[in-house]
């Protein structure tokens, strides 16, 4: 299905408002990118093996159900905490911590991207994503350059946050406040319902998948790959950068087909991707693997939060806070179900669920139908 495309100018607030969220989803990806290189050294030097380690990023994924109303400047002030702490108490509290920051900001900065969206003569959601993609492209080059170039974690995860803590407020300050506000009240554990259930399973699966490679690829290219530090961040490098080309051309994409066709053509693409890095040998096939699976999972969570936001009869904040609910669990199961499993049969083999989750949403892509047209004609007509 094609949609309409509106043309003209947008009004100069919506423009400016569109420029402010585009600078939050790019620091959200870049802080987050910052953090993911360095696990498989906090899983070192506190000592972890993989049931720990998924018992700890457990905690990050918590702090995301137990909480979806915090702001990016406490992203900011969390961010050094999980590599400064000294025990593995000390890492779950503040993953906990991080993971409520980044849950907020994850509802917050989408419910806002749907409503300045509702209001540009052209589809602009993909992007959006496409820019945290890229911010987190960013992040884990810097990070694995900060790692080769022999900077301290603390130290670079430290100027980092306060970089982006001083120019937030400049950046920001152009975002629709009206809307802002309605999407911070309804910023709050939604449950799913009608439409919202089916959309809700999808996002599960999905942010499952994207979630655990952002956990584990770095840990599996160190272990399972022999992957130095700096390789290791490479391999989430390409992932972020196939990760955002796919979203800066998910607006062309969704012009073209229909939500089900690329929502099913995107899991067999992601599946594909999966199995290659887990059984290419040597370390490029990995990252191949890996880099491809983002371009599969790219337009996943923005056609589902998309049709989540302008379901009938919700506000944007409540539908896209129902399925992220539903999609957070997916995300507190996958660092311990991945932990458990790679602690019983090897890492290698623990990831294959995350392949099996890809396979399902191919399967059940004909879900997001409904709900998806109408979001692309509104998107677009």
């Amino acid at each position: 299905m094609r949609s309409a495309i509106r043309t003209g100018r947008p009004p100069a607030p919506v423009h400016r408002a569109r420029c402010s969220i585009s600078f939050v989803f790019f620091v959200n990806g870049f802080l987050l990118a910052s953090w993911l290189p360095h696990i498989p050294e906090v899983k070192e030097r506190l000592a972890l093996n993989d049931l720990q380690l998924g018992i700890a990023l457990l905690a990050m994924a918590a702090g995301a159900v137990l909480a979806l109303r915090v702001a990016c400047l406490a992203l900011c002030l969390f961010l050094p905490a999980p590599v400064l702490v000294p025990t593995l108490p000390a890492l779950m509290l503040a993953l906990l911590l991080l993971g409520a920051a980044n849950a907020t900001l994850d509802v917050a900065m989408n419910a806002q991207g749907v409503l300045i969206e509702d209001r540009y003569p052209r589809p602009i959601f993909a992007s959006l994503h496409g820019l945290f993609s890229a911010g987190g492209l960013a992040g884990a080059s810097l990070a694995g350059l900060a790692v080769s170039g022999g900077v301290a974690a603390p130290l670079h995860v430290l100027g980092f946050a306060a970089s982006i803590t001083m120019i937030l407020p400049a950046a920001t300050r152009s975002l629709l406040q009206d809307q802002a506000g309605k999407a911070r009240a309804n910023s709050v554990l939604a449950r799913p319902s009608g439409a919202l259930l089916g959309l809700g399973a999808l996002a599960l699966l999905a942010l499952m998948a994207e979630g655990a490679i952002g956990d584990w690829a770095a840990v599996f290219l160190r272990e399972v790959r022999g992957a130095g530090m700096d390789s290791a961040a490479i391999g989430l490098a390409g992932f972020s950068l196939a990760m955002a080309a796919g979203r800066f051309s998910g607006d062309w994409a969704r012009r073209q087909w229909s939500a089900a066709s690329l929502l099913r053509a995107s899991g067999l693409v992601s599946a594909l991707g999966m199995t290659i890095a887990l059984t290419a040998p040597g370390l490029v096939g990995a990252i191949f693997g890996f880099t491809l699976f983002g371009l599969g999972l790219a337009n996943m969570i923005p056609i589902l939060f998309g049709a989540a936001a302008r379901a009938k009869g919700v506000t944007a904040g409540f539908g896209i806070a129902a399925v992220a609910t539903a999609a957070y669990g997916g995300f507190l199961a996958g660092p311990p179900l991945i932990g458990l499993t790679a602690e019983l049969v090897g890492l290698q083999l623990g990831l294959v669920a995350i392949l099996v989750a890809a396979l399902a949403i191919a399967a059940f892509a004909n879900l997001v139908r409904h709900s998806a047209e109408r979001a692309l004609v509104m998107a677009g007509a």
